[in-house]
């Protein structure tokens, strides 16, 4: 009875690790996410993604790791994995500064690294897949512009923006783009300005804030960094009547998510961040497969408006 306790022990915690290929042979090659957080809607479709197209490889074995939106965690994390020695890993960083000095742990150890559309203060990796932040921050920038000279005859009007995490990559750059536009327009004003860590929940109790703080009618448009967080602005705004004064613009732009609100009239406009992972697969495995292919040190993938 303990030979087979403990054999379901070993077989639940290889189910709670192991996602998707074969179990590990000589002909096999082993590959690990540490994904940074599985909460999120666009992290989840990452992990989706990924596991589908490494079910289509019989000579890939896939492993999640789940960070949790904790960076400890996380650096916890690839300092097990590599001790594993995958012969490939796939890091979607937390955070820029923390997630640096382990990722070069990784370089020494010998292992492939792929830094997955956040970047890290060293380029501790062997290749980059990301999308332009700056330049989807520019877009939504322009969006706002448009919207608000349509709405109001000339460029101006007031803005709540929802930020990402503090730190990261994708927060810093989406403001930054965005008012590399807005603020050649000086009679645009931010009137709320909020970090909501990409979460629906925590974009809704700081959209109340603003709502608080801003009257009716004051408010003419939401810039949430992701959907969740514009969604959640939105869903803030519909508990107390207010949705309809203002546009709600959303970054990420999933069929099932970002772009189904734009469909149903929830947003006014979402742009579309890749995935990634496919980009990250189609090179692992020339990375894999073949030894004398040397990867790009960036590969920047296109985004697009979706209204």
């Amino acid at each position: 009875m303990k030979i087979i306790a403990g054999l379901m022990v070993f077989l639940s915690l290889g189910m709670l690790v192991g996602c998707g290929g074969p179990a590990k042979s000589d002909d096999t090659f082993t590959v690990i996410f540490s994904q940074c957080n599985n909460a999120e809607p666009y992290r989840a479709a990452q992990n989706a993604k990924l596991k589908e197209l490494c079910d289509a490889e019989p000579d890939i074995s896939l492993v999640l790791m789940d960070g949790q939106a904790d960076a400890n965690r996380q650096i916890s994390q690839i300092e097990m994995a590599i001790r594993q020695k995958p012969d490939l890993l796939i890091i979607a960083p937390l955070e820029r500064e923390p997630l640096s000095a382990v990722m070069g742990d990784a370089m020494t150890a010998g292992i492939k690294v792929i830094c997955l559309e956040r970047d890290i203060v060293e380029p501790n990796f062997t290749t980059f897949i990301r999308c332009d932040n700056r330049a989807i921050g520019r877009m939504a920038g322009q969006w706002i512009v448009d919207y608000l000279t349509k709405k109001n005859g000339s460029p101006k009007g007031t803005i709540v923006e929802l930020l990402g995490s503090q730190g990261v990559e994708g927060a810093i750059n989406r403001h930054g783009g965005a008012h590399d536009v807005l603020d050649k327009h000086p009679e645009i004003k931010v009137v709320h300005s909020a970090v909501a860590n990409w979460f629906q929940p925590e974009a809704m109790d700081r959209m109340t804030e603003a709502l608080t703080a801003n009257g009716p009618g004051t408010i003419d448009v939401v810039y949430g960094h992701n959907d969740p967080m514009a969604y959640g602005a939105y869903l803030a705004a519909k508990e107390k009547g207010r949705e309809t004064e203002m546009a709600f613009v959303g970054v990420d732009g999933l069929p099932e998510e970002g772009a189904k609100y734009v469909k149903d009239g929830i947003l006014g406009v979402t742009f579309a961040y890749p995935l990634c992972v496919d980009k990250a697969m189609e090179v692992g495995l020339q990375m894999l497969r073949d030894a004398s292919f040397t990867p790009e040190k960036t590969y920047t993938m296109a985004s697009h408006q979706v209204d």
